[in-house]
């Protein structure tokens, strides 16, 4: 009997123990539950050299994101704060564009970058981030995502030469010769400030940044690269086509479309046929 009386008590004490395990696991199970899922995206517009991020305004490419339910965050540049927003998104998308050293080398550019993700990440901890980076600030935002250890949802590039370019050498050359002494005195002292920027952005070769970082692992995510066709002086087509670097060959979508280096309006419907695309895929709906 009394045997029996002690497996009573411990089955009894057993059974309370389980049903407070079972009380603790629903609770937590309801706490995950109630917990905000992907609320949104938040999309980083990254400018190109000797520009900055006012560039993507008065063409119309904000203004165009607005129109599909993009909400305009502000413009982020160097020591500002990030600017309150008057009206929250009731979609939760929201776009900034940021201000970069433009002449800087990639890797000081992609510091800024770095810092300026990690801020909107903080402001908005539910959203995906993507990044959209036109000319050498595709470079910047690929580099941050292979390096930075950001979760980055997808990143499209336009006009980016991701293996390199011909100019970068014109002006390594120019900013290594007696030419640099009196650029100053024609206003073309930029090729002196560029002289890393050159370096880094160079036709791919084994002891430059492009070579490493086209081999490197990339994070899963989509990209999407927007070549320009027939009238990019700057950036030959070949280089801007994701599918030809070595760690994302056969994993990114390549976009052709015809004109010059530059942003130009329809990039900004361009962008937004896009993301509708990736919004859609968030949703699991069938997108046309």
């Amino acid at each position: 009997m009394d045997s029996f009386v002690n497996r009573l008590k411990r089955f009894i004490f057993f059974k309370g123990r389980l049903n407070l395990s079972l009380r603790l696991f629903s609770l937590l199970f309801l706490s995950l539950l109630s917990l905000p899922i992907n609320a949104g995206l938040s999309l980083v517009l990254v400018h190109g050299y000797l520009s900055d991020g006012s560039a993507w305004r008065p063409i119309g490419i904000v203004n165009t994101l607005q129109q599909a339910g993009w909400t305009d965050a502000g413009h982020l540049f160097p020591n500002s704060q990030i600017p309150n927003l008057a009206v929250p998104s009731p979609t939760e998308h929201y776009v900034y564009t940021v201000t970069l050293p433009s002449e800087a080398p990639i890797p000081m550019q992609a510091q800024w970058l770095d810092f300026y993700l990690r801020n909107v990440q903080k402001r908005h901890p539910n959203n995906s981030l993507i990044l959209v980076g036109h000319s050498a600030g595709g470079v910047v935002a690929r580099l941050v995502m292979v390096a930075s250890g950001i979760p980055i949802k997808g990143l499209v590039t336009i006009a980016t030469p991701h293996l390199g370019t011909d100019k970068a050498e014109w002006g390594s050359l120019l900013s290594n010769s007696p030419f640099s002494w009196v650029a100053p005195f024609f206003g073309l002292d930029t090729i002196n400030r560029s002289r890393g920027l050159y370096r880094d952005l160079m036709r791919e070769h084994p002891s430059n940044l492009l070579f490493w970082l086209n081999r490197q692992p990339h994070p899963n995510a989509f990209y999407v690269s927007i070549v320009r066709v027939g009238f990019d002086e700057w950036v030959p087509s070949y280089s801007q086509d994701l599918n030809d670097v070595p760690a994302l060959h056969g994993f990114a979508t390549t976009i052709t479309t015809v004109g010059t280096h530059s942003l130009h309006p329809t990039d900004g419907h361009l962008l937004v046929s896009l993301l509708e695309r990736e919004k859609c895929r968030m949703k699991s709906e069938k997108c046309q």
